[in-house]
């Protein structure tokens, strides 16, 4: 069969020079970005020539534009397979209209609902979809070198959707109107059924695409319905549904002729694997004999290994920020059968916590619709994300390679060989452990087959012929794509799909080691990684999952004693810090107080946030009941802080904010000392009555020296504010010191498995200086086992 052409209309032509001149590209860019050799089908096609088909269609959708405006289209006429003319067009829509009206209760009952994971009931459609987005390019084919990808910090990793960095997002719905014949590609869980819905109804409902009478098949009933009659015609089952509507035989091939059918054909990826050669080859004879007809196909990415010819691929996004707010909203609302005004204040909850930088890993995950159900279903236990993150990422990686496929009863074949669960996890857990540790979180095709076949050589029944190994290995890179764990980023480069489950994977393979020996020498070699931020999720979760913690959170607290153990300027440090603690008055932990004035002194040396997460960490009843000593002790170091920026700029602004920052009388009634201290200093500040000019001369002239006597005040009657002189290399040390020591503190309240005597030891003995924590763990440890 010719393949057929289309030209632009000379209207159309000046459409698309216009857009063309906006984007500001080449001929060669252009035909580079729809997968041409050369610019010569862009030249015709700006030259009003005919070109092929589909590359025109390529061409109107990249410059954003329908390629019906820009076509130069002949009268439609309605044709039969013999090329008859068929002389009333009328009688055809009419023919539509009464075949959709009578296939309309079946499109409901196939389409209206639908079911989440969970969820006792089906949900109508309309109550929980969000609109699609689509990426211009599909990921896995992109040339990209893996250089490139690297670059990417952990930062700019976490906080976008991994595979899909900087890529254009168009709308689906646009995609399914420019394009004839579609094949949508995405991960498990990304939608891609659901949107399928979503096209039947719409069109079943007039809305898109009126003029064509859907027809939706699940492409694994199809299968199956095929295996039991014997007859894998695709064009005899969509006859068949048309027939039991009442559409005679001539009808149906008018319909057919006329491009008058919306074929809808989901799951080519659930289609077993005996009946998948049959029904391919049925589909594509299909889309070659009826060619009028718009079929939209939907698979995982990763099992797609045919090329339909005259389908354009594309790929489902992950939700943007505006797509995770309105699908929790409308699951609060209508799947959670809350009322209206509930269901949004959950939803508006839901999403201020998933901003919160303790949830970074459960907002990467939530991206794709599958995990985000599973968020949500979490969230509305308690009004909260739990604090165990470990159960989420478990009952995630569950949901994906096993759960989700069987509870729509799909059976996969695994060709060559057959893992079970607990081994797929454990060869995910060995390459996550082994690509983390080597700070990679994108790895070759051959990289990560080498790391499958060593895995396999392990296992009793492998095959340990080299050529029957690269076919495993490939074979069980597919199923691990195919699962949604891995995703394969550019041509020949994968990574794992989010970065929370390479980072929990990582800590799994940690936790599964049965030998004690083994266990402990791998937390020894994790403690090596306690001071560099992209592990401390990687500390957490071992802690999170460890039966017994004890070892590690004893491993740490060994690690941050050394940090600054022999620098004696350091212990001085640390034995002001422990004399100061003890110098307040105040019903807290002692060592939350030892943690509120680390932060507090060493906010300038280490650039720390002026906040209390460190000491909240240990004694959460800082924050509605701060001491008097504490209060006081923050407002001097303000107005030290204040003090120190009127340096750079002197403002009366900041004069006044300074005056209003020191203590008043009634504060300082139980210290005379420093009350007629702070007192002189105020009646030196210069008043607002005296104008900008004379107050940024005074304060050019006596500013320091005032500055320095508030200083000397500050230190003598409190013993804050003292300047160090610590050294860049002493900073850096203190720097880990304060991070590492937080780090410990949160595993500590991670929900780990010890006796309340452990964290007690362990934190009586913190921020001490290294000789007097030594002893002090001692004495504590005695008197407690």
């Amino acid at each position: 069969m010719a393949r057929r052409s289309l030209k632009a209309s000379t209207v159309g032509i000046e459409k698309a020079k216009k857009a063309f001149k906006i984007r500001e590209w080449t001929q060669e860019y252009l035909a580079s970005e729809i997968g041409l050799e050369t610019r010569q089908p862009i030249w015709k096609f700006f030259t009003g020539k005919p070109i092929e088909r589909q590359n025109f269609m390529e061409i109107c959708f990249r410059l954003g534009l329908d390629w019906q405006d820009i076509a130069e289209l002949p009268n439609q006429r309605l044709l039969t397979e013999n090329n008859q003319e068929w002389e009333n067009c009328q009688d055809t829509e009419s023919l539509v209209q009464m075949l959709r009206s009578r296939l309309s209760d079946k499109i409901k009952s196939q389409c209206g609902t639908t079911r989440l994971l969970d969820i006792d009931q089906p949900i109508q459609l309309e109550e929980i979809y969000v609109s699609t987005n689509i990426l211009n390019n599909v990921t896995s084919r992109r040339w990209v070198d893996i250089l490139d990808l690297q670059s990417f910090i952990p930062e700019e990793f976490n906080c976008f959707a991994s595979n899909q960095l900087y890529q254009e997002r168009v709308s689906a719905i646009q995609a399914v109107i420019t394009y004839p014949k579609l094949m949508v590609l995405g991960k498990p869980g990304s939608g891609k059924t659901t949107f399928l819905q979503y096209i039947a109804m719409q069109c079943n409902q007039g809305k898109l695409l009126s003029d064509r009478i859907p027809i939706f098949i699940r492409l694994k009933n199809f299968a199956e319905d095929a295996r039991e009659t014997g007859n894998y015609s695709l064009l005899n089952y969509i006859s068949q549904q048309l027939a039991d509507c009442g559409a005679s035989d001539q009808e149906i091939q008018t319909l057919l002729v006329s491009g008058k059918i919306l074929i809808l054909l989901d799951g080519l990826d659930e289609i077993p694997e005996d009946d998948n050669a049959k029904i391919i080859t049925k589909i594509r004879s299909f889309a070659a004999n009826y060619y009028q007809n718009k079929l939209i196909l939907t698979c995982r990415i990763g099992y797609q290994q045919y090329q339909f010819e005259e389908f354009s691929d594309v790929e489902i996004a992950d939700f943007d920020c505006f797509q995770i707010e309105t699908f929790v909203q409308n699951w609060f609302v209508n799947v959670s059968k809350n009322s209206i005004e509930k269901g949004k204040a959950l939803a508006c909850k839901f999403v201020q916590k998933l901003q919160l930088l303790e949830n970074q890993q459960i907002r990467e995950l939530a991206v794709r619709p599958l995990l985000l159900n599973l968020a949500c279903c979490v969230f509305k236990a308690c009004s909260d994300f739990p604090i165990r993150r470990v159960e989420f990422y478990n009952k995630g990686l569950d949901i994906l390679l096993n759960r989700w496929d069987k509870v729509r009863n799909i059976k996969r074949d695994e060709i060559y060989l057959h893992l079970s669960l607990a081994q797929k996890i454990e060869l995910l857990s060995q390459i996550a452990a082994i690509t983390f540790k080597q700070g990679h979180y994108f790895f070759t095709q051959r990289i990560v087959e080498q790391y499958i076949t060593d895995y396999l050589c392990n296992l009793s029944i492998a095959q340990t012929e080299p050529d029957i190994l690269q076919l495993n290995s490939e074979a069980v890179l597919k199923l691990l794509e195919t699962h949604g764990l891995l995703i394969e980023q550019a041509q020949g480069i994968y990574s794992f799909s989010h970065i929370a489950f390479q980072e929990y994977l990582t800590a799994k393979n940690i936790v599964n080691s049965a030998n004690p020996q083994i266990l402990e020498k791998k937390l020894i070699d994790l403690v090596h990684h306690l001071t560099e931020p992209r592990w401390r999720k990687i500390f957490l979760l071992t802690a999170g999952m460890l039966d017994n913690p004890t070892c590690l959170l004893q491993l740490m607290k060994q690690h941050i004693d050394r940090l600054v153990a022999f620098d004696r300027q350091l212990e001085n440090f640390f034995n002001w810090l422990n004399h100061k603690s003890l110098s307040v008055q105040s019903t807290h932990n002692r060592v939350a107080i030892r943690a509120f004035y680390l932060t507090l002194e060493l906010l300038d040396d280490l650039n720390l946030t002026n906040d209390l997460a460190f000491s909240l960490g240990i004694d959460l009843r800082l924050t509605s009941n701060l001491t008097p000593d504490l209060a006081l002790d923050i407002a001097l170091q303000c107005a030290l802080h204040l003090s120190v920026a009127l340096y750079n700029e002197p403002t009366l602004d900041r004069v006044l904010a300074l005056s209003y920052t020191l203590p008043d009388r009634q504060t300082l009634v139980c210290n005379p000392e420093l009350q007629s201290s702070l007192q002189k200093l105020k009646e030196q500040l210069p008043t607002p009555v005296q104008g900008r000019e004379n107050l940024k001369e005074w304060w050019n002239t006596n500013g320091q020296t005032w500055a320095n006597e508030l200083r000397l005040v500050i230190v003598r009657c409190r013993n804050i504010g003292h300047q160090w002189q610590f050294s860049e290399q002493q900073k850096e040390i203190l720097k880990q010191y304060y991070t590492a020591s937080q780090l410990l503190v949160d595993c500590l309240n991670s929900a780990c498995k010890v006796t309340p005597t452990v964290p007690e030891s362990i934190l009586a003995t913190l921020l001490l200086p290294t000789a007097k924590a030594e002893s002090k763990f001692i004495n504590h440890s005695s008197n407690k086992f």
